[in-house]
């Protein structure tokens, strides 16, 4: 980084085409702007990457430069990866390349000690990517409501690990939070640990045990979200400028 200039974000998200929901896609795209927007103002300079264009060779070239990344939600992961059924209740649209990007873009930058937040998907790429497995459909509600993409998020208190590093970071140990998913983590990948519960048991965050990543299951992108949650573990993940 030169001094003086913004450390670059990659902000990684799905695609920007070929959706069979274009409801969803643009809820998507609202999530990713919103995202963008509070990466700057935390001081930030953010690059928006689209795995499914880019490819893992792509994204590679896209993060080179790259002093942080956020991978973004969107579709399910498909089952491939974690050894799950390929039919499951709500099976969702998959992106073959994108999870093969996101996939090796999340090892890479385990190994390279580069700070990285997921959201939502972006937790669920990360578990898996480590070695872990997803709950493939949500028995219980309370996390995603039906219907219009653009009205299916659903607030719920999640309880934070005290002495977490998220809990320092969000400097609270409760919250009340936005969420909009069907599936979420089950077996926890290598290295990384819980650190957030929703009261019906739903792992709602988790963090490394010694990379600097963290991954949330809600959306404090969203513009209903309360509080500075996004913000808070985005200026966490600044490098320093000593």
């Amino acid at each position: 980084m030169q001094p003086g200039a913004r450390p670059v974000l990659a902000v990684v998200d799905v695609s920007d085409a070929d959706r069979h929901d274009p409801a969803f896609h643009d809820a998507l795209t609202t999530l990713t702007r919103r995202a963008v927007e509070v990466a700057r103002a935390a001081g930030w300079e953010p690059r928006r990457a689209a795995a499914e264009q880019l490819g893992p060779a792509g994204l590679r070239r896209a993060l080179a430069d790259a002093d942080g990344v956020l991978v973004m939600g969107g579709e399910d992961v498909a089952p491939a990866h974690y050894g799950g059924p390929e039919d499951y209740e709500g099976r969702g649209q998959h992106f073959a390349v994108a999870d093969l990007a996101q996939i090796e873009a999340v090892r890479a930058a385990v190994t390279d000690g580069l700070p990285t937040l997921g959201i939502c998907r972006g937790m669920q790429v990360i578990n898996v990517a480590l070695g872990g497995d997803l709950v493939q459909h949500l028995e219980h509600g309370g996390h995603v409501a039906p219907g219009d993409p653009a009205e299916s998020m659903v607030d719920h208190r999640v309880s934070v690990a005290a002495g977490s590093r998220l809990a320092a970071a969000l400097g609270s140990e409760e919250l009340d939070v936005r969420s909009s998913h069907h599936q979420a983590v089950g077996r926890v990948g290598d290295g990384l640990r819980v650190v957030a519960t929703a009261p019906d048991g739903t792992v709602e965050a988790v963090e490394h045990e010694t990379a600097p990543l963290w991954a949330v299951q809600w959306h404090p992108e969203d513009s209903g979200a309360r509080g500075t949650a996004l913000r808070d573990l985005l200026v966490a993940m600044l490098p320093s400028r000593d």
